[in-house]
């Protein structure tokens, strides 16, 4: 994410984000909870293994549900929003996590090139970017710091959200069943409209990827205009589901 993307999310945004976001996305806790499980099934039984994760201010719910899967997983995460960092570090000391994370302020930049993570996830980051030339950077610039093979966990927000009325009147619903006044659900919504820019569809987000060095996604998740991908830097694979299956 930008510095500009990034600041949306200042000291009040961040201090809502936890609640706020499991009315936006329905499922968010089991989206966080399947991406762990799929990348444990991608990487298989390597036991060690340093996670990037892009994006990981707020709540902290990708790391914690790695962390707790896979004891042997290490990590490293940016964001360039301050505020967001200081709820994610809050989250990992709750679990008993601080020892294995790494969190710094900034961007990819703060990483190195060819870092040679093995794996990454990046939840809730690119439809933030305004353009498509913002995103391709940002997966090129993530590509890099990926050893050839390594799978990526790619989730946010796709498509249209004019050209999709249904879904997002139902998405209103969601405030209004959690409390929302009517002038409150329409401040939302048109905070929703200005303030994202999404791939286009879902074959959009396939061709940012293959520009990037990334194999076709394969998704699943999907929760209205959300969805979650995994995908893998081009390359050999170090680990995969059936080594995972052979060792339960």
């Amino acid at each position: 994410m930008s510095e500009h993307a990034a600041d949306k999310f200042d000291d009040v945004r961040a201090s809502e984000y936890a609640c706020e976001s499991r009315i936006a996305l329905a499922g968010y806790d089991a989206c966080h909870e399947l991406s762990a499980c799929m990348l444990s099934a991608a990487l298989g039984p390597m036991g060690a293994a340093r996670i990037l994760v892009v994006g990981a201010g707020g709540t902290a719910g990708e790391i914690v549900a790695a962390a707790r899967l896979e004891v042997g997983w290490t990590f490293v995460g940016v964001d360039p929003s301050e505020s967001m960092l200081t709820l994610a570090r809050a989250a990992v000391a709750e679990a008993g996590l601080s020892e294995r994370v790494e969190l710094r302020h900034g961007d990819l930049a703060s990483v190195a090139p060819a870092a040679g993570f093995d794996a990454a996830v990046m939840i809730g980051v690119l439809h933030h970017l305004p353009g498509e030339a913002a995103k391709r950077h940002l997966l090129d610039d993530l590509a890099t710091r990926l050893r050839e093979g390594a799978p990526l966990i790619l989730a946010g927000n796709c498509g249209s959200y004019r050209d999709d009325p249904l879904f997002m009147a139902a998405w209103a619903n969601r405030w209004r069943m959690h409390g929302a006044s009517p002038d409150d659900v329409r401040r939302k919504m048109d905070t929703i409209l200005r303030g994202a820019d999404p791939p286009a569809s879902e074959e959009a987000v396939a061709k940012l990827l293959a520009d990037a060095g990334f194999e076709h996604p394969r998704r699943f998740f999907t929760s209205l205009v959300w969805s979650a991908w995994l995908t893998r830097r081009h390359g050999q694979h170090h680990g995969d589901a059936r080594q995972a299956m052979h060792a339960l």
